[in-house]
């Protein structure tokens, strides 16, 4: 029987059978976040007579790989991924421990997460890494989902031989903010495939040893600590990370209800938030856009957020729900993390804002996540 007859449709899709209001939602952001990114850097490359569209340029260029990524990702059935994941967890690994080789691997603020490539342009494995654990935990805990049965405990402890191997190897970059990004999806998918309830009690419990530890053998690198830091004490580190979380506050409070006005932000235009069109990229909507603005943003993001449930609710097999709760796990919870730290609600972790953040991994794996997500919509009608 060929593929197309067994699962009762063309491994192909199109358009017209995606999730339009998810589209919407994701365009929307899309747009808000290359404004915003604009007017975080167009008057400070401008001042120091620099191409003022420098990172609205390759912003859009990301935007463009990564909606390619994301169709590419549509075009064979989820359910024959099955195949092709053991490539995809191999290919992640490899990336994430050349970072680690000196030479190869380019530190940034503290962490060696990225390998650079010809164009100024740089890859951060960990984001692909993402991709690779979601399709990974799922594919081994969706393996009974034919018997009807629930994972048992060895296919619960395979699955987190899966994730352990990239969040080792994330560990020793080091990067924080996504390790619990990942921990996050990792705890839902499990939660969700019907494993047994101890799991997801043991693996809370081991994630809050595990974070305390790290700090404590010094694991986590120093600027990662004074940033956990400034989240308690906020004067813990005043010439850095506590005077980017005070910013941070002041930027986001000046704007009101209506904003100052799109690229008319004098903190913003002055640059007084460091990282401002990576990390700190909800500053800028606050203060240019104010409160409207930044509910509209949460609007879209909620409208994201219930049309991802939708598709995981009516998905036709474990495999695919799960793939749905992973992603949406992994949005919900670095969605959440940004912008609460941006507030001083989080602490700060150095994680960027899915879709408005400037970055070409972060871009490139996030609409590789709404690929999958209408991948299983669109064979799942």
């Amino acid at each position: 029987m060929s593929l197309n007859v067994k699962y009762g449709r063309s491994p192909r899709t199109n358009f017209g059978s995606f999730d339009k209001l998810l589209n919407f939602a994701v365009g929307g952001l899309l747009l808000i976040g290359s404004l915003l990114v604009y007017a975080g850097t167009r008057e400070w490359f401008r001042s120091y007579g620099l191409d003022p569209e420098y990172y609205f340029k390759r912003h859009t260029l990301n935007i463009v790989i990564g909606g390619l990524l994301a169709y590419g990702t549509t075009l064979i059935d989820y359910r024959l991924l099955r195949a092709y994941t053991p490539i995809v967890w191999l290919a992640a690994v490899i990336g994430l421990t050349i970072v680690l080789i000196p030479g190869l691997g380019t530190e940034i603020n503290g962490a060696q997460a990225w390998i650079s490539l010809p164009g100024g342009f740089q890859l951060q494995p960990a984001e692909l890494a993402k991709i690779a654990i979601i399709v990974g935990i799922s594919m081994i805990l969706s393996d009974r989902d034919q018997t009807d049965k629930d994972p048992t405990d060895l296919d619960v402890i395979k699955a987190l031989a899966i994730a352990a191997v990239p969040i080792l190897l994330i560990v020793a970059q080091p990067d924080l903010g996504t390790v619990l990004i990942i921990s996050a999806a990792v705890v839902a998918m499990i939660g969700a495939s019907g494993a047994p309830a101890r799991w997801v009690v043991g693996l809370l419990l081991l994630a809050v040893v595990g974070v305390f530890t790290a700090v404590q053998t010094g694991a986590v690198s120093q600027y990662q600590v004074a940033r956990l830091q400034s989240f308690v004490d906020p004067s813990a580190d005043p010439q850095a990370s506590g005077y980017q979380l005070r910013q941070s506050r002041i930027t986001i409070g000046s704007g009101g209800l209506f904003g100052k006005g799109l690229f008319e932000g004098p903190q913003t235009n002055g640059r007084f938030v460091p990282e401002q069109q990576t990390d700190f990229i909800f500053t800028v909507a606050g203060e240019e856009l104010g409160f409207v603005g930044c509910s509209l943003i949460l609007a879209l993001y909620f409208l994201l957020f219930v049309r991802a449930f939708s598709i995981c609710r009516r998905s036709s097999d474990l495999f695919g729900r799960l793939v749905c709760i992973g992603v949406i796990a992994w949005f919900a919870f670095q969605t959440f993390e940004n912008i609460g730290m941006t507030m001083g609600l989080m602490p700060m972790t150095g994680v960027p804002l899915p879709f408005l953040s400037y970055g070409g991994s972060s871009m490139f794996a996030n609409l590789i996540g709404i690929g999958l997500l209408q991948n299983v919509h669109s064979r799942s009608r």
